[in-house]
């Protein structure tokens, strides 16, 4: 073996003596460290560590995805909740709060590595100057529509002429099969409430679903009904959370202001992620209405005043400014004065991507109530509705084409997200259900709700406020909105009675009562009883007796819950 060693050498050497063999050693030597480099690669786990996550940064044309991750004035700005108690302080700001988050957080996480590959390949297409494949461009007025006048519901005079389903139909609507493939319902929902959307409605499935299957609902501290908004949202807002213990809930459904790293530490990592989306032309008109008080509307008479010089009104400082500005970017976490050019805007709507399963949209709301169905697993009386928190059209009025294309230049980030997501929104429904299937189940649901009505409601629907003769289901007013409510028909069924009424129950009132049977009140403690006289005491001493009752205290009414 020596010998062989000291011949190899020689043999080298001489080899290494002229100048193509120093060449070929080199260049193999070249070869064979490459090949080490491939393997080596190979048998890294993906983004096991810090420094993969920054190279796939790096990849990005420009960096704009970590100028995006990192940009107040894109995506985050500082929004430290103040007033929470010095022993357990907000972060600095939202954007440090998204940063550690990427940074620190498990890196195996599904929405961060879905994040990075949206930003590299949205960079890539660009680069190319292409399309994302399958996006074909719709104009959001151009959608398909049902044969009914679309809308959020039809009209309860319409809901009565509803033309009859066959049985088949309604059973296909009502079990929890897709295209004869068997699925479990999903249980974990992070559902973002938008304003102005049609979101009391949704939110009212979500809490007779969890009521029914005895789920838990993230409830804000001291059982109020925003979770902080409009700060981000933070953990500690939620009742009964603990850094220290790895409690869940199953759905997160109230006001708040999205931030995915904090979402994530209260409900399971299996939570099914969804929210819902107006046009933001009809947005703003009820904005403007619902929340008149607010310091941007506070001082016009009209929308088309505002529009005319809105930056005389509109202050990007004010604590209420949301209101009045791409309302639906803000819920989404985004800041609604930032920039709206082509790049940072597909980076906006990469980050929804990245974050939510899917997104409906109120103006197709039985469609959206289908696709709902179908992607949390449920049945058809799982998503069944009555319109809630709407606005009587007395209070509403048309807006010129002039006013309309103010609004679409003034809540452009808006604008952008309402688009694009609609048509995703078909694509979807194309991909998943197909538009036959769709009608039909359209017109399962539409009868069992024109059913319910039926069974339920006094006259043909919803009311005045002034006309709701019980108290305890009069929803909120608010600003120079008139919100309509339901009279249920007297001497029903118990168990209909009780499917009616939590058909119907305004969200404050629904909250309030889950709430409570989720965190029930400690039980009051008892009064002593008095001890009993000894016999033959004098009668001015015995325990005394029930007050006539001319004199027993006068009973405080309890107070309507609105």
């Amino acid at each position: 073996m020596l010998k062989f060693k000291r011949y190899l050498i020689t043999k080298l050497s001489a080899i290494y003596r002229c100048q193509p063999g120093r060449l070929w050693i080199s260049f193999s030597l070249l070869v064979l460290l490459l090949v080490t480099l491939q393997v080596v690669e190979k048998l890294q786990p993906l983004g096991s560590c810090q420094c993969e996550l920054e190279r796939d940064l790096q990849q990005t044309t420009g960096h704009e995805l970590s100028s995006a991750l990192h940009s107040p004035d894109l995506l985050w700005e500082d929004d430290s909740p103040q007033g929470q108690g010095e022993t357990e302080p907000a972060p600095a700001s939202t954007e440090d709060v998204f940063r550690m988050h990427l940074v620190t957080a498990d890196l195996s996480e599904d929405v961060t590595s879905k994040f990075i590959i949206f930003a590299n390949r949205l960079s890539t297409e660009e680069q190319r100057g292409m399309s994302l494949p399958g996006m074909v461009q719709v104009e959001a007025e151009d959608s398909y529509k049902t044969a009914l006048q679309t809308g959020f519901l039809p009209g309860w005079t319409e809901a009565f002429k509803i033309q009859e389903v066959t049985a088949g139909e309604v059973r296909q609507a009502r079990g929890v099969t897709s295209q004869g493939k068997t699925c479990k319902p999903k249980t974990d929902i992070v559902f973002l409430k938008v304003h102005k959307s049609a979101s009391s409605t949704v939110m009212n499935i979500l809490f007779r679903f969890g009521e029914m299957h005895n789920l838990t609902f993230a409830f804000p501290k001291g059982g109020g009904f925003q979770l902080y908004y409009p700060h981000h949202f933070l953990a500690k807002f939620v009742q009964g959370f603990s850094p220290l213990s790895p409690r869940r809930f199953n759905i997160l459904c109230h006001h708040m202001r999205f931030l995915q790293p904090e979402v994530q530490k209260v409900v399971p990592s299996s939570a099914v992620y969804f929210s819902i989306l107006r046009n933001p032309v009809q947005l703003m008109e009820s904005s403007f209405v619902y929340y008149k008080g607010a310091s941007a509307f506070s001082r016009v008479r009209s929308l088309e005043e505002f529009l005319s010089q809105p930056w005389r009104y509109y202050d990007p400082a004010s604590g209420d400014r949301h209101y009045a500005r791409n309302l639906m970017t803000f819920d989404f976490g985004f800041n609604p004065d930032g920039d709206a050019s082509p790049e940072r805007v597909q980076l906006m709507l990469k980050a929804i991507e990245a974050s939510f399963d899917f997104l409906l949209i109120s103006e197709y709301f039985d469609e959206s109530m289908v696709l709902l169905k179908e992607m949390l697993c449920w049945d058809l009386d799982s998503v069944v509705s009555f319109p809630l928190n709407s606005r009587d059209s007395s209070t509403k009025s048309p807006l010129p084409d002039s006013v309309v294309e103010k609004l679409k230049a003034w809540n452009r980030l808006d604008w952008e997200i309402y688009t694009h997501f609609n048509r995703t929104f078909w694509e979807r429904l194309d991909r998943l259900i197909g538009r036959e299937r769709l009608r039909r189940e359209v017109r399962a649901l539409r009868q069992r709700q024109a059913e319910l009505a039926r069974a339920c409601l006094q006259g043909t629907g919803s009311v005045g406020p002034k006309d709701i003769k019980d108290s305890s289901l009069r929803p909120l007013q608010h600003g120079g909105a008139r919100i309509l409510g339901y009279n249920l028909k007297q001497g029903l069924p118990r168990e209909l009675e009780r499917t009616c009424r939590r058909l119907v129950t305004p969200e404050l009132q629904y909250s309030s009562l889950l709430y409570k049977k989720q965190f029930p009140p400690p039980p009051a403690p008892e009064s002593p009883r008095p001890a009993a006289s000894p016999a033959g005491a004098h009668p001015k001493l015995r325990a005394p007796g029930p007050l006539p009752p001319q004199l027993h205290p006068p009973q405080r009414p309890e107070p309507a819950r609105n």
